[in-house]
């Protein structure tokens, strides 16, 4: 059997096995699971932040990946802070 790891890297043995197997079948209560939420967090204090798409030349594309490795920065992150600096808002 290969190996089976949990989303941590931990091994699991036969007998984790075994036992998540056991409890399976006897079935899970629903009532006392967690919420996962998937995807990114929020960038604001509630619901889901707007996504938009821009196109760019790909000199401007080369430049701003450029840019951001230099300043350890995230693409998205330096199109947020040009962004918030050409329309005025001073977050």
């Amino acid at each position: 059997m290969a190996k089976l790891k949990t989303k941590s890297g931990a091994v699991l043995s036969a007998r984790d096995v075994e036992a998540l197997a056991n409890e399976a079948e006897r079935g899970y209560d629903l009532r006392r699971a967690r919420r996962v939420r998937v995807g990114r967090p929020s960038l604001g204090k509630r619901g889901a932040s707007p996504r938009i798409q821009v196109r760019i030349d790909p000199q401007l594309d080369k430049a701003l990946r450029r840019r951001a490795r230099a300043e350890r920065r995230s693409v998205s992150d330096l199109a947020r802070t040009a962004l918030r600096s050409y329309v005025g808002d001073s977050r």
